[in-house]
């Protein structure tokens, strides 16, 4: 079998495109409220980049750049005022968090309808259900490749590798929908090797540079990689690119695939809160 390359920077353009001429065809503004505490400088890349997207589809960013020892109280405020700002679409809390913060108290204080992260109790809650979630950015926009490249994905064998609550579980829910049979492997996995090897969809997502080797890999798999490690000054996956692409039939590259997928899912997000704010609006 030939080896197709699932390049999500291309496809992420495409739909770039999408969401610019929806954004103009609303005709009011949609507005994502960005929160970031402190100065982490992976952080201070990841929200460049999503200001940047916004800017690019018409979406305006209302930046909300906090001192690091902001108290817990004064950042649930700031929330509380944006939840209760009908011109906000969605909110964005980047993480993560310092450590004298409670992540979990504070996306949860997030109004579910603006959620754009889909990290809220409600919307993990949702998706768990099968019922209309907010999914999460990344997970989301691997369903969207591989739909995009008509990949199968009802009755494969799926294995998620990561079970964290942005990337691997919602990973494994969202393919359970898409009616694949899914295996949720992690750090504790016996024979990890047995268990990826059976894979017709391997997704991974462990942040360990190049730890899917081609020997855990199933002829003619298809792999998509999650992972961004820095090693040596480059960006490389969590899969090991080069041997693996001699086995696999669709892979993910790591810079440009996962990645822009993650960001254009986002922007699909705020307009996805958008529309729910409405049909509240014109139901109530």
């Amino acid at each position: 079998m030939i080896l197709i390359i699932l390049d999500g920077k291309k496809t992420a353009e495409t739909l770039m495109k999408k969401i610019a001429a929806d954004v103009a065809a609303i005709g009011e503004d949609i507005t994502l409220a960005l929160i970031m505490v402190g100065n982490n400088p992976a952080s201070q890349v990841y929200v460049r980049n999503k200001i940047k997207a916004c800017d690019e589809v018409g979406i305006k960013v209302r930046e909300f750049f906090l001192d690091e020892k902001i108290p817990q109280k004064e950042l649930l405020r700031i929330i509380a005022e944006c939840n209760d700002d009908p011109s906000v679409n969605g909110i964005l809390v980047q993480l993560p968090l310092p450590s004298h913060l409670s992540e979990s108290e504070i996306i949860n204080a997030i109004d579910p309808q603006k959620d754009v992260d889909g990290l809220t109790i409600v919307n993990q809650g949702k998706l768990m259900a099968g019922a209309d979630a907010i999914a999460p950015a990344t997970p989301k926009g691997v369903i969207t490749l591989l739909q995009k490249y008509f990949v199968e994905i009802a009755g494969k064998n799926a294995v998620v590798v990561g079970r964290s609550k942005l990337v691997g579980k919602p990973a494994a829910l969202l393919l359970l929908q898409k009616n694949a049979t899914v295996t949720i492997a992690h750090s504790k996995t016996a024979n990890l090797r047995d268990v990826t090897k059976r894979a017709d969809i391997l997704v991974v997502a462990v942040g360990k540079p190049n730890f899917i080797t081609a020997d855990m890999v199933k002829k003619d798999a298809v792999v998509v990689d999650v992972g961004i490690n820095k090693v040596e000054g480059k960006i490389v996956g969590d899969v090991d690119f080069a041997a693996v692409k001699e086995v696999a039939s669709y892979i993910t590259p790591v810079p440009k695939g996962v990645g822009p997928m993650t960001i254009v899912s986002l922007l699909e997000n705020i307009l996805l809160c958008h529309k729910k704010q409405v049909a509240t609006r014109e139901t109530a």
